[in-house]
């Protein structure tokens, strides 16, 4: 079988390496433009780019496919590599780009017999919860007890398409959006590389979408990292691990923005304690427990701008804090 892939980003490139070593046929990498990225801000090749390079795998990177759109040429020549490739199926994950429907359609073959088996998306999340952008994100956000990997017949909607496989996986009470990526890139290419086995031994069998229980994970935009004290504690933490690594909880002290990489929702005797929202109630080397909405978090890894990420002793002895400080955008500067 010969495997067209469209990706972008390391979970994608977990999946295109599940399925080089596997021993399919990739004769057609699609991938992102090379981004600026670093201090340097030099151009940086995606990391699905970088292992189809290290392996000989030919590459095409369009800022769009449309043919009638902004980059005809570009999109043209994607089409022309894709008739080349030949391949039996386009496996996309994490891409970045729509695929118009001559993509969907596949292009012709001079191969008498080939079956196009269509666009197989792996989508990090049990649809029809989390279409979109940001499924990892939003499901800790929203406190899922649960996530996984869909693997999806694409068509013309926004993750709308029919399920061929679906895997459950637990939500750890300490995930972030960092270590569960890692762990829904590991499981979605396992589950690629047995759909293909699967079609291979003679086709999928689709499942419609369920009408019922369709969310929106939105793309996730720097201003939502902003810490808002009034919420209540819970929704603080879990926000704090949904935007880790990007784009990491923020609050102000003394008029310095300050990153929140972890913390902890306070004892049940505390979970109900109110007062000002952002007010410093304790510190000590373990921890600064700051008051929310309704209930107390203790803050446990900071980094200040231009330092590390911190446990709370030693980020103290460079950045001093006491109690009855307030943080936030409204803190006395």
């Amino acid at each position: 079988m010969k495997v067209a892939f469209a990706g972008t980003p390391e979970f994608a490139s977990v999946a295109l390496e599940r399925l080089h070593a596997a021993g399919f046929t990739i004769p057609l990498v699609l991938t992102q433009p090379d981004r600026p990225a670093g201090r340097g801000m030099k151009l940086q090749a995606s990391p699905v780019k970088q292992f189809a390079q290290a392996h000989g795998i030919p590459v095409v990177q369009p800022r769009s496919l449309r043919l009638d759109g902004k980059y005809p040429e570009e999109a043209q020549a994607a089409r022309a590599a894709l008739e080349a490739a030949d391949a039996d199926v386009l496996v996309v994950a994490a891409y970045g780009l729509i695929l118009p429907q001559w993509v969907l359609d596949g292009v012709p073959s001079p191969r008498e017999g080939r079956r196009w088996l269509g666009c197989l998306n792996i989508h990090a999340s049990l649809l029809p919860r989390w279409r979109g952008a940001a499924p990892i994100h939003r499901a800790i956000e929203a406190g899922d007890a649960q996530t996984g990997v869909t693997i999806m017949q694409m068509d013309a909607g926004l993750d709308t398409g029919d399920m061929l496989l679906l895997e459950k996986l637990p939500i750890g009470a300490r995930d972030t959006t960092a270590t569960l990526h890692d762990k829904l890139a590991v499981l979605g290419g396992r589950l690629i590389v047995e759909a293909l086995e699967i079609a291979a031994c003679g086709g999928f069998k689709p499942v419609p979408q369920p009408s019922e229980g369709i969310t929106y994970a939105h793309k996730i935009e720097k201003n939502e990292a902003n810490i808002d004290w009034s919420l209540p504690v819970a929704e603080i933490e879990r926000r704090i691990r949904a935007f880790d690594p990007f784009p990491a909880a923020s609050t102000v002290a003394h008029g310095t923005p300050l990153k929140v990489w972890q913390a902890q929702v306070q004892t049940q005797e505390d979970a109900a304690a109110k007062g000002d929202a952002g007010r410093i109630r304790s510190i000590d080397d373990t921890g600064i427990s700051v008051q929310c909405g309704s209930g107390v978090l203790r803050l446990t890894e900071l980094q200040r701008p231009g330092g590390k990420r911190l446990p709370v002793a030693d980020f103290l002895r460079g950045f001093p804090l006491e109690a009855g400080e307030v943080l936030g955008d409204k803190a006395a500067v």
